[in-house]
């Protein structure tokens, strides 16, 4: 009896697992149909805006680097064809660098899938689904990307003249704060960013007796490539009264299209930053324009809650760095030319944030580093330079570099007249010219921030 009760319990099991295992197939088969319909029939409510939104607004809105706008349904759909033209030949989003072979914070990378999606859209003529579930673009912060600044410095107003002409000028951006404190963090705003190209910038730190006015000088002044630092530094005011250089951190304020400025975790990077203080803008390059044009940027500062403890630092291969670059920056014309540099790192150090640098006959980049043990350690990889586009990588995790590897870089130069931006046809001779920041000039640079390797670096996340 008791083995007849059991039979019947397990045959009323095996059905209630059948059904059971029935309508969990018959789900995932619903599920499956329902994705593949979404993917053959994609909406802007449902499927674009999210994509367009994370990838594309953030530089395609009222004032941002963006020629047009992309908040809305009909903005997207206006502009259709110049998407569809940029993401099939992936000139957009603006990552130049190779997404399988390192990984950054932040970067902007369509899958195949999403670009597959928009192409099945606008094949679609772009329908837009149901109006009431379109997301809301995003909100981002007014005169900031990072939020709400300590102190805002507005940089003297720059009047460009219409000529066609790059221009390169050394700004001092003086300012006091009512005490010695410490920054962690400096953003700098372009006012006109149709014109503004990029800008590298230190800060001067006056001691206080020394310095009575520190708005005394020029506030502007014209890049001079063989003028000695210290004949900058008078004309536009950045000496002590008695002629003494006062303190200098390098490389505190930098902008690239596109770039935002990291912020670090707490306690790492940052700058002290004295009552009677400046930043000297020693490279701002304003591109060439057709008209007359007006720049109104400005400078946000962020404090610190302490003094940083673990400040950062930085060193440059290639031009104007720690290693030559073999053969010599010469480029020939009507050729595609290779060269190389590298450096031998003498203790461990944790990698945060690189850079890449080329110019207009810049045709791909590659970064990596060779360990003692023949391990390759990947830095970066750009298949398809793009002077427009030059970010600041900032890697997901430190990235830690054993002593006694080698860093090597290789840069190819396409100095032919099939490279569309060749400054010159025809091509001629173009060489680095002692570290010229001129586009018609070239330059070939990796410069890294570091820090000091401390046990347990890889494990810090910096996204």
């Amino acid at each position: 009896m008791c083995i007849e009760r059991m039979s019947r319990w397990l045959r009323k099991q095996n059905k209630w697992v059948m059904h059971r295992f029935t309508w969990s197939v018959l789900g995932l088969l619903l599920t499956f149909v329902s994705c593949r319909e979404k993917e053959a029939h994609p909406t802007f409510s449902r499927d674009i805006a999210p994509i367009i939104y994370r990838n594309c607004t953030p530089c395609h809105r009222p004032n941002q680097i963006g020629h047009f706008s992309l908040l809305t349904y009909s903005d997207v759909k206006l502009n259709a064809t110049k998407i569809l033209y940029t993401i099939q030949n992936r000139l957009m989003p603006p990552w130049p660098a190779d997404a399988h072979y390192t990984s950054f914070v932040g970067e902007k990378v369509l899958t195949e899938k999403e670009i597959v999606l928009i192409e099945t859209w606008m094949k679609q003529s772009c329908p837009i689904g149901d109006s009431n579930h379109i997301p809301p673009p995003p909100i981002f912060p007014v005169g900031s990307m990072l939020g709400t600044p300590d102190v805002h410095i507005p940089v003297k107003p720059i009047r460009l003249e219409g000529n066609f002409i790059d221009r390169f000028l050394v700004v001092k951006v003086p300012f006091e704060v009512p005490r010695d404190s410490f920054i962690s963090m400096v953003e700098f705003v372009p006012g006109n960013t149709k014109v503004v190209h990029h800008v590298n910038g230190d800060l001067v730190r006056f001691e206080f007796d020394k310095k009575k006015d520190v708005y005394d000088g020029s506030l502007i002044d014209n890049l001079v490539w063989d003028s000695t630092i210290r004949l900058v530094y008078k004309k536009i005011g950045l000496l002590h009264d008695d002629g003494s250089y006062p303190t200098l951190a390098r490389s505190v304020v930098n902008y690239l299209p596109g770039a935002i400025a990291q912020r670090y975790p707490e306690g790492i990077g940052g700058w002290k930053v004295n009552r009677k203080s400046a930043f000297v803008l020693s490279d701002i390059h304003y591109g060439p324009t057709a008209d007359d044009a007006w720049d109104s940027s400005y400078i946000n500062i962020f404090y610190a809650k302490s003094m940083p403890k673990r400040p950062l630092k930085e060193f440059q291969l290639g031009t104007l760095g720690v290693s030559p670059i073999e053969p010599a920056l010469v480029i020939p014309p009507n050729k595609i030319s290779t060269y190389h540099s590298s450096c031998t790192i003498p203790t461990d150090i944790s990698i945060l944030t690189i850079n890449p640098h080329m110019h207009l006959l810049g045709k791909s980049f590659w970064a990596y580093a060779l360990t003692p043990d023949h391990d390759t350690i990947r830095l970066i990889r750009i298949p398809q330079w793009d002077f427009n586009w030059q970010n600041f990588y900032t890697f997901k995790k430190m990235l830690k570099i054993p002593a006694g590897s080698i860093i090597y870089i290789e840069g190819v130069f396409d100095n032919t007249s099939d490279n569309p931006y060749n400054p010159n046809n025809p091509p001629k001779e173009v060489r680095d010219n002692n570290g010229s920041m001129r586009a018609t000039d070239e330059m070939f640079q990796l410069i890294i921030t570091y820090l000091p390797y401390e046990e347990g670096d890889e494990a810090i996340s910096l996204e």
